[in-house]
């Protein structure tokens, strides 16, 4: 699986929103486990969104 199509993945993940069709949820998760930059990249959008949210609280 390509790094670009679980990022794709991973960003819906984090806005609430269905993943791609064709990428499997299980096959994901696989990539994650196996790809280190893939976990930083899904945390650094995890952190990106909880500081969005608490600028809107704030705001």
């Amino acid at each position: 699986m390509r790094c670009a199509d679980v990022r794709i993945a991973v960003s819906a993940r984090v806005d609430g929103e269905a993943g791609p069709p064709a990428v499997a949820d299980a096959a994901v998760d696989a990539h994650l486990r196996e790809c280190g930059e893939c976990r930083r990249w899904g945390e650094r959008a995890r952190e990106l969104r909880r500081l969005a949210a608490a600028l809107d609280e704030e705001g």
